[in-house]
């Protein structure tokens, strides 16, 4: 018999990493002022979360001089997409009645 509740992606389980996730999957890319205001997250925390992210390979990170200021762009990956669909479905789960106890 299995399990009635799927896993839950650890790594999209972090709300802000969720936050960040939802965001770039509307706009595809968006640039890191952006994605701070959006979540209000600190600079520090939004850096290390969207590292993460990039590890496992759920988005890009591009770097360059604006002038002399630095602009990351953050994007979107297939992979990172599946992987909010995946987390999205095995959330659902947890949503749907239980046909039998």
């Amino acid at each position: 018999m299995a399990a009635p509740f799927e896993d839950l992606d650890p790594l999209l389980h972090s709300q802000l990493r969720l936050a960040v996730m939802s965001l770039l999957l509307s706009v595809r890319e968006a640039e890191f002022t952006f994605l701070r205001e959006k979540t209000g997250a600190t600079a520090g925390n939004l850096s290390v979360q969207l590292g993460k992210l990039k590890d496992a390979g759920y988005l890009t990170l591009t770097r360059e001089l604006d002038g002399s200021y630095p602009l990351t762009r953050c994007a979107i990956t297939p992979r990172g997409v599946a992987a909010f669909e995946a987390y999205v479905q095995a959330l659902q789960s947890y949503l749907k009645p239980l046909d039998s106890v």
